[in-house]
């Protein structure tokens, strides 16, 4: 049997109900209807039902002063059980600040999120420098060291699909902007054993990253020490690949204890 997947299916419902939470969440502030149905690809009577849904479900908040919205106390409450259910930030906090006064230097954490990599704790150096990522922030993987150091551990299948999703858009001079030659640099980490990200995605800012891989092999995440200065500063980072190697293993180690939300997968 055919299942539709029109605007009134279940599927259809929540999806366009999903949307239009990341797309306030997006804003990074209180967004008027009027701001989100600019650029909206739903029609406005749609988007005002899908809006007054989530406000009376208290997944949106409506401050009736200003009539703008932004995401709601229920929406907060589940992204922190989520947080705390399906990241690796509890695990590898203490691990994290380990290896960040160890070394002095920006530490992230990530995961990958479909085709994305999703920032799931930072770690800000001695003396901090601005840069793109922060805790909750979704960046791209064809293009930071930590993306590179999942995709170059992932079996071929998913690999096929995170490299299927990945938009090659040149955000510096340095990005690698094709599949080719993205399998190439791959093969490259696998033998030197991590990634590194040479100005590929923001000018000045470098790192050196590892993954984290359960007992199984399965990639769970990344770990990366950042710096700014260019490529010259990346002999400086090499030199932390040790620390940053205790803390990967660390962090892989306590998932032998915790139950991670697709173990099942590894059993299969």
């Amino acid at each position: 049997m055919n299942v539709q997947r029109g605007e009134g299916s279940a599927e259809g419902t929540v999806g366009k109900a999903l949307d239009v939470l990341e797309r306030v969440a997006a804003f990074g502030r209180p967004v008027r209807f009027a701001e989100l149905l600019d650029g909206s690809p739903y029609p406005k009577a749609t988007l005002y039902r899908l809006v007054q849904t989530l406000a009376r479900q208290r997944m949106l908040r409506h401050d009736p002063e200003t009539n703008a919205y932004a995401p709601g106390l229920r929406l907060v409450r589940m992204a922190h059980a989520a947080w705390d259910q399906s990241s690796l930030a509890p695990v590898a906090r203490p691990h994290l600040d380990s290896l960040s006064e160890a070394v002095g230097e920006t530490v992230h954490l990530a995961q990958l999120d479909g085709g994305s990599v999703l920032y799931v704790d930072k770690r800000n150096a001695a003396r901090p420098v601005e840069m793109f990522s922060a805790a909750g922030k979704v960046g791209p993987a064809h293009c930071t060291g930590v993306g590179k150091a999942m995709m170059a551990w992932l079996a071929e299948e998913r690999l096929e699909a995170v490299l299927g999703q990945q938009s090659w858009y040149a955000h510096t001079p340095a990005t690698i902007t094709s599949e080719g030659a993205m399998r190439a640099e791959l093969e490259a980490i696998r033998r030197a054993g991590h990634a590194e990200d040479r100005e590929e995605h923001e000018p000045g800012i470098v790192c050196v990253a590892l993954p984290v891989l359960s007992p199984e092999g399965r990639v769970r995440g990344a770990v990366s020490v950042t710096a700014h200065g260019g490529r010259a500063a990346l002999v400086g980072l090499r030199a932390h690949l040790p620390a940053l190697r205790r803390a990967v293993d660390s962090i892989a180690g306590e998932l032998r204890a915790w139950r991670f939300p697709d173990q099942r997968e590894d059993r299969e």
